[in-house]
């Protein structure tokens, strides 16, 4: 264990990041960079007093839990969280899982954007949404956490009819080969366990591309969507890969001028509301 390696990094890493960037009001009064020592302390789930004797390089060998918690107060990327580990003479081994926080920027560029967007993790849940997104495909905020998934989506609720069947197959494929290989990631992880477990039960379709042991990262894909008041929309889905946090920003544009682009500005006027005859 390198103790005086370990103590700088962690408190550079602590100076980089911004109360804002682990969801904490920023206040008045902050007369050095960063997190303070005790907010690490809260969002590591340890006490205060054994992350400052780490940072002074007083502390004992941290066990792979307090690194773990580390990592994940710290937000540090997959190579900075092996990095971590091998100060303190640990070997860094898998992460634990598809990291759930979405950095502040992103969220602020998905605010601005003027066509829909969503942020997915590995297992394709749906981290982040603008209202546009939320208008075009289904309203996030109204489904528990769990259910807040593409694949589930996709897969388990069939009688919503909101993915066309054609354009989707594509879709459905390549999904599954990409959620495999996020098996291969995070082979601890129970979420993606359960995810797989009940797609395999409540998907013949699934069980049956899954079969084909397909492995591959989704990088672009074109879909159809039913919606239920402005019918058919035909959209390409572009997607913008954020690497230290495994997820991607999936943004819905339509041809110019067509009648799947007239349908998803007539979405931004309605949003997620019904319309009534």
């Amino acid at each position: 264990m390198d103790r005086d390696s370990l103590a700088d990094f962690l408190r550079i890493r602590r100076e980089r990041l911004r109360p804002e960037d682990v969801g904490l009001p920023a206040g008045l009064r902050r007369r050095t960079p960063g997190l303070r020592r005790e907010e690490v302390a809260s969002l590591a789930t340890m006490s205060a007093d054994y992350y400052t004797r780490l940072e002074q390089g007083r502390g004992p060998r941290p066990s792979r839990p307090v690194l773990t918690g580390l990592a994940r107060a710290l937000r540090l990327s997959d190579d900075e969280r092996d990095h971590l580990f091998r100060l303190a003479g640990e070997q860094p081994g898998p992460p634990p899982g598809p990291p759930a926080d979405v950095r502040s920027g992103v969220l602020r560029m998905l605010a601005r954007l003027d066509v829909p967007g969503i942020v997915l993790d590995a297992k394709y849940d749906v981290l982040a949404w603008n209202p546009l997104a939320a208008a075009l495909i289904t309203d996030f905020s109204a489904l528990p956490p769990r259910d807040r998934n593409l694949l589930r989506l996709r897969f388990l609720t069939p009688a919503t009819d909101l993915f066309g069947a054609a354009a989707t197959k594509e879709f459905a494929r390549e999904a599954a080969a990409d959620l495999r290989a996020a098996t291969g990631r995070y082979p601890d992880d129970p979420s993606i366990s359960a995810l797989v477990r009940d797609l395999l039960e409540g998907s013949e379709e699934f069980a049956t591309i899954w079969e084909l042991h397909e492995v591959a990262n989704q990088q672009s894909l074109c879909q159809t969507i039913n919606h239920p008041v402005v019918g058919r929309i035909d959209v390409i889905c572009e997607i913008l890969v954020v690497p230290e946090r495994d997820q991607r920003v999936v943004l819905y544009t339509a041809e110019p001028g067509s009648p799947s682009d007239q349908a998803v500005r007539l979405l931004d006027v309605i949003g997620t509301q019904t319309l009534s005859s």
